[in-house]
C-alpha cells in the first residue's frame, strides 16, 4: 500500500486495489469506497505584453520563434467565450480548416486567395 494513501485510510481498511481511473478501498465489512482520480491539471504557459496607444501588441520573441511568426506573418484573432486567441495564419492552420466549413462554403477559398495576395505584396 502506498505510504501516502495509508496515512488517510481508516483503521478498518483491509485491502487497497488500484485500477484506472479509480482506487477502490475495500473494508472487511461489505463497504466499498471509490475515490476518483483528480482531474488532470492544465498547465498554461503565460507571457505578458502591453498594447500600445496605436493598438499594437508585441509578441514575445520566444513565442515568435516557437510558432514561426516572422515579419509579414498574418494572424487571425478568434473570439472564444471570454477569450481572445491569436492564431498565426500558416498553411498548416489553413489545411486544418478544410472540410470544417462544409462543401458549399466559400470562406476557405476566400481565405486562401487573401493569403496568396498577401504573398504577392
Amino acid at each position: 500500500m502506498p505510504a501516502l494513501l495509508s496515512n488517510y485510510l481508516p483503521s478498518g481498511v483491509v485491502h487497497v486495489q488500484q485500477c484506472k481511473p479509480k482506487v477502490a478501498l475495500t473494508y472487511s465489512s461489505p463497504l466499498v469506497i471509490l475515490i476518483p482520480n483528480p482531474a488532470p491539471r492544465v498547465h498554461m504557459k503565460t507571457e505578458v505584453s502591453k498594447v500600445t496607444t496605436k493598438g499594437q501588441l508585441v509578441i514575445p520573441s520566444k513565442l515568435r520563434r516557437k510558432y514561426a511568426i516572422k515579419e509579414g506573418t498574418q494572424v487571425v484573432f478568434v473570439e472564444e467565450e471570454n477569450r481572445l486567441i491569436l492564431q498565426p495564419l500558416t498553411p498548416e492552420f489553413i489545411r486544418s480548416l478544410r472540410g470544417s466549413l462544409g462543401k458549399d462554403s466559400k470562406a476557405l477559398e476566400t481565405l486562401l486567395q487573401e493569403r496568396k495576395r498577401g504573398r504577392a505584396l
